[in-house]
């Protein structure tokens, strides 16, 4: 399940965040959202250590932690997306999936001329489609956790 998904400016600033939880962990969210900005730039700033090319978005697992797993994906402006998930059992290409959609979502608000560059997004358009795109990545990555219970003989079909 996704806890947490921020948009994060080319300064760091955060532009839009939002969390899934109880009011109690938003502010651990916000905090692991912060801390995962260093892992974006040491990445970023070390392409030979981290693997993927720099022309590459999609970061990938940026780290995890006890109970979540953070995913990154930077945009040729420097604006960082943060994902943070519940699930153990994500699949890569889900994510890359969401992260395009929630990347063509990003676009369509801030290319609105009453957004003002590096300030927050209040879009109320950007929300429900974001929604709309969570919604969709929720039921994507519930098929596949689905079908691979499936198909791993077991009878849990619960999710």
């Amino acid at each position: 399940m996704i806890a947490c998904v921020a948009v994060v400016g080319h300064q760091n600033n955060p532009l839009y965040i939002q969390s899934f939880t109880e009011a109690d962990d938003a502010l651990k969210l916000h905090h692991i959202v912060h801390c995962s900005l260093d892992v974006v730039d040491e990445r970023v700033n070390n392409p030979k250590k981290s693997g993927p090319t720099l022309n590459e978005t999609f970061l990938g697992l940026l780290y995890p932690t006890e109970n979540y797993k953070v995913y990154g994906y930077l945009t040729n402006t420097k604006v960082k997306f943060i994902l943070v998930t519940t699930d153990l059992d994500v699949r890569d290409a889900d994510v890359r999936n969401f992260f395009r959609r929630f990347h063509a979502a990003y676009i369509d608000a801030v290319s609105n001329p009453f957004h003002v560059p590096g300030k927050k997004i209040t879009s109320r358009t950007f929300a429900e489609r974001f929604f709309s795109q969570l919604q969709l990545g929720i039921e994507q990555i519930l098929y596949h956790l689905c079908s691979f219970s499936r198909n791993s003989g077991s009878d849990l079909y619960q999710i």
